[in-house]
């Protein structure tokens, strides 16, 4: 059983910043590619940073310049810090990773439960 749990979400008003983490916990022989989803009321959800294994990096235009996702690999946790917070960046944020699972060394993906970011203007 493999569980991402995040925190680090709230409440802040627009310029404001947060720092997401989301913790990876349980049979994990590697985690590969990780990233931070987000979605909007009446929105689908969309894609706001990933990271490699490797430690590459990649953006949604939106977030670029104020968004950086980073990770600790021996805490099997995951960041995402948030710079100059705009009100459009309310969303639920979900961390997203491909993980190897120890007991078959099968690869599948794991979602964490949502943690809300609310920017208020």
């Amino acid at each position: 059983q493999v569980q991402l749990v995040e925190s680090g979400g709230g409440l802040v008003q627009a310029g404001g910043s947060l720092r997401l983490s989301c913790a990876a916990s349980g049979s994990i022989s590697s985690i590969n590619a990780k990233a931070w989803y987000r979605q909007a009321p009446g929105k689908q959800r969309e894609l706001v940073a990933v990271i490699t294994s490797g430690g590459s990096t990649n953006y949604a235009d939106s977030v670029k310049g104020r968004f950086t996702i980073s990770r600790d690999n021996a805490k099997k946790t995951v960041y995402l810090q948030m710079n100059s917070l705009k009100p459009e960046d309310t969303a639920v944020y979900y961390c997203h990773a491909d993980v190897e699972v120890a007991t078959n060394s099968r690869e599948y993906d794991y979602w964490g439960q949502g943690t809300q970011v609310t920017v208020s203007s």
